[in-house]
């Protein structure tokens, strides 16, 4: 997210929804990529996530991706698929609610080294880091994990692959 539309909660999106897009980033080895987040001053509220974010500008949502991939991961180097699933949201995160029509990205990446090197000031005050996790692990955790299916999710891209169309997922209202 740029600097003026994280100081105005705008970016680029009509009536307050915010256009999102969001990276499902795999490695070699089918590992899934989270990021670690929480509220700005209170670490303990905390969440798992994909890496991504709004569109900005005349941006397409497969540009947001991958440039709020390199922001976030300094991850650069990926093949890039198809969408595999939509959401909506709305969830209250750093004194606003945000209303957000998200879709995920399938991208594959040999490197699994992390490097942030773009994040908003608002990003490093409330992201802790990032994991790679196995499906099992994801099936096993206790943590709280954004969209709340994801281990099934995965499951099923695993086992099948893409998705001919976009799945519509529930929406999540936090």
């Amino acid at each position: 997210m740029s600097a003026e539309a994280e100081r105005t909660g705008q970016d680029g999106c009509a009536g307050g929804l915010r256009k999102v897009a969001r990276v499902v980033l795999l490695d070699p080895r089918d590992r899934i990529l989270l990021l670690h987040g929480h509220e700005p001053d209170d670490p303990a509220d905390d969440w798992w996530f994909t890496p991504g974010g709004g569109v900005e500008g005349d941006e397409t949502r497969e540009e947001a991706a991958l440039r709020e991939l390199a922001e976030e991961t300094g991850i650069t180097e990926v093949e890039f698929g198809p969408v595999l699933w939509r959401r909506m949201c709305s969830f209250p995160f750093a004194g606003r609610r945000w209303d957000q029509d998200e879709w995920y990205y399938l991208a594959r990446t040999d490197r699994t080294a992390i490097e942030p090197a773009g994040l908003t000031e608002l990003e490093r005050r409330s992201v802790a880091g990032a994991r790679w996790w196995t499906c099992p692990e994801l099936a096993r955790a206790h943590e709280t994990v954004y969209p709340t299916r994801l281990a099934g999710l995965l499951r099923t891209l695993l086992d099948e692959g893409p998705p001919a169309r976009p799945v519509i997922l529930d929406p999540e209202i936090v």
